[in-house]
């Protein structure tokens, strides 16, 4: 009886399903990076190509780990304000470390380390923990929720026939429905108007009068 289980199994056991999961909301993350000297850059940044069941799986790891680092922004600009911009190990360095601005720094970052010990834990992946702070949070700053979609492919997977789908992140490969242009209709140039007819019919043209007949 599988009452009250949510999820699909996948044909694997639990803890090779948290693996597959999490594999691949890294590898979506990852394709984010800038990969232009890399050979094996992804081909399309932002957006993978899997099974239809996975990527419903999936999706909502990917959110959760989005809202994680978006929650840290407001505390990661607190920090930043009371930050020093001097080189480690200097003289302006020790003064700042030794004040108590940096009391008040330490406490401020601290919702940040524990967000991105966080986000380490789902993911299990430095670099893409990275780009989640860096690039992927700022992006979805104002947006509460919905950060990915999923499209339907027509054409099955080769082996299995497993149905195909894309994973992608919003904002970047959005579609705009085109609106046709509306044919403008020129109004048609009236008819002149017909002239009058006159009463009395014209003679035609070198027509001469017939000779009057002599009265009786």
């Amino acid at each position: 009886m599988r009452h009250r289980r949510r999820g699909r199994k996948l044909g694997r056991n639990p803890s090779h399903q948290r693996a597959l999961l999490r594999n691949l909301a890294t590898a979506l993350i990852l394709t984010e990076r800038d990969a232009t000297d890399e050979k094996n850059k992804p081909k399309v940044k932002g957006r993978i190509i899997t099974t239809l069941e996975k990527a419903k799986e999936v999706r909502p790891l990917v959110e959760r780990c989005v809202t994680v680092a978006r929650r840290a922004l407001v505390h990661q600009r607190a920090a930043d304000d009371l930050a020093t911009t001097a080189d480690r190990q200097t003289e302006k360095w020790r003064a700042w470390r030794t004040s108590e601005q940096w009391y008040e720094w330490n406490r401020a970052i601290a919702p940040v380390v524990a967000a991105r010990r966080q986000a380490l834990r789902l993911l299990g992946n430095k670099q893409a923990v990275r780009i989640l702070f860096d690039d992927l949070a700022p992006r979805y700053e104002d947006r509460n929720g919905g950060y990915t979609r999923i499209l339907h492919l027509a054409t099955p997977r080769l082996g299995d026939a497993a149905r195909r789908a894309i994973l992608e992140f919003v904002g970047t490969h959005d579609r705009q429905r085109r609106k046709a242009p509306r044919p403008t209709i020129e109004p048609e140039a009236a008819a002149p108007a017909p002239e009058p007819a006159s009463t009395a019919p014209e003679a035609p043209a070198g027509a001469t009068e017939a000779p009057s007949s002599p009265a009786d």
